[in-house]
């Protein structure tokens, strides 16, 4: 028998064995734990706040725009510097970032779907998950929506035009 006790298992680099000898609740306490860090700042800065969102959507105030621009500028740092540094994972491995394939019609197309139901449903997707977390119902069937959409995605990816 192959390692792991099944027939043909590839036997665990080192990178695996400390995740083996957790529990898989404890595997996955921090993403849990930075998740719900992230669900509260987002809930405290109003980020996730439906005013605010449609405040943006009707140009009355900057505050959302300077979140966005500020999380695309720590964004573009932090690739500049995985890139410059040549920066590895907690596992050793190199951080590649693979260029994307420059296709304006796919982009327009699902970023206009994706600034519909942001407008529409006042939330997208890290916020919806936070408000349905602190107790606002409405939020139930968007996410529901959401998850719905992503799992006929998951099903038609093969047939979709990428």
């Amino acid at each position: 028998m192959a390692a792991g006790g099944f027939p043909g298992a590839a036997a665990p680099d080192c990178t695996d064995a400390p995740d083996r000898a957790l529990p898989g609740f404890l595997r996955l306490l921090p993403y849990l734990l930075s998740g719900t860090v992230f669900g509260f700042a987002v809930i405290r800065s109003e980020v996730a706040s439906w005013y605010r969102i449609q405040e943006m959507f009707r140009f009355d105030s900057f505050f959302m725009f300077g979140v966005i621009g500020t999380a695309v500028t720590v964004a573009a740092l932090s690739l500049w510097l995985i890139r410059r540094f040549r920066l590895r994972s907690a596992g050793g491995e190199l951080i590649g970032l693979p260029d994307k394939e420059r296709s304006v019609v796919r982009y327009a197309a699902g970023g206009t779907l994706f600034g519909l139901g942001w407008a529409l449903a006042g939330a997208c997707p890290g916020p919806m998950l936070a408000l349905a977390g602190a107790g606002y119902t409405a939020m139930l069937p968007v996410l529901g929506g959401a998850l719905l959409g992503t799992y006929l995605y998951g099903a038609l990816r093969h047939r979709l035009p990428h």
